[in-house]
């Protein structure tokens, strides 16, 4: 489940969950928003379910594991992630050559599988820009400067599940973290977005809807705080944040309305 301070947990139920312990609670806190942006875009199938949890070692919840508890190290009252494990991932490589311009006529004799991993491409690209997420495609291109063949391996906190969909994993440097770190890794995201001209129709829907009601921040925290009762521990976006979001997906919009044009 990650870093060290992470643990697998069995539920009362027989399944599993990576319980995810943030180095800071932004960590947390952009994981959980992430998760409900992806919501917000109708591509929340893509990401593992997940929902916070209070830490509480004389609680009833904690009991049965109050002694893996003690070693953790955890802090008493801290907020903690938990996702669902999901079985049988396999790793997954960024097709080559990446942003290859192919005309109608290429995609139109492409096969339905190529194009439904084409489009979930997209998604993430464009997931990963409006979070300004760099643990991902942006830290392999970043690792291109000194290792050239960086691309032919696997994409970091990317995996495939086994009806072949990807999956959108370890989300917890989007929107809180990344977006302190635009001048970085905007040279990076924003080239991936401009090199993807396909998109879904229902993401290019909602993100026309959030840039012309220009709601995209407010729609975030409707669905942030009706779906998690422990949101206000973590706070919300600042006002600075919530502008960049907007931006974000208005920058988006008028790209794909160039991809429309073309």
């Amino acid at each position: 489940c990650g870093r060290s301070s992470n643990r697998l947990a069995r539920l009362s139920d027989g399944s599993r969950a990576c319980v995810r312990y943030g180095v800071s609670p932004e960590q947390i806190q952009g994981e959980a928003l992430s998760y409900h942006l992806a919501g917000l875009l109708g591509m929340q199938q893509r990401l593992p379910p997940m929902a916070l949890a209070l830490v509480e070692a004389r609680g009833r919840r904690w009991e049965p594991v109050r002694e893996e508890l003690r070693g953790s190290q955890w802090a008493e009252g801290a907020v903690v992630s938990l996702t669902r494990w999901v079985d049988n991932l396999t790793a997954v490589v960024a097709p080559a050559p990446w942003g290859a311009e192919a005309g109608a006529g290429e995609l139109g004799g492409l096969p339905a599988a190529q194009l439904v991993e084409l489009v979930q491409w997209s998604d993430l690209i464009l997931f990963d820009y409006l979070t300004a997420n760099f643990d991902r495609l942006a830290s392999n291109l970043f690792s291109l400067q000194w290792d050239p063949r960086v691309m032919r391996r696997a994409t970091s906190n990317l995996l495939r599940a086994p009806d072949g969909g990807l999956v959108f994993m370890d989300n917890e440097a989007g929107l809180v973290h990344g977006y302190r770190l635009l001048a970085t890794w905007d040279p990076y995201n924003e080239p991936l977005l401009r090199s993807v001209c396909v998109f879904r129709e229902g993401t290019a829907r909602r993100l026309a809807e959030l840039h012309h009601r220009r709601n995209a921040a407010a729609e975030l925290r409707r669905r942030y705080r009706a779906r998690e009762p422990l949101w206000a521990r973590l706070g919300f976006l600042s006002e600075r944040q919530a502008e960049l979001l907007q931006a974000r997906v208005d920058f988006v919009h008028r790209h794909i309305n160039q991809c429309r044009a073309q």
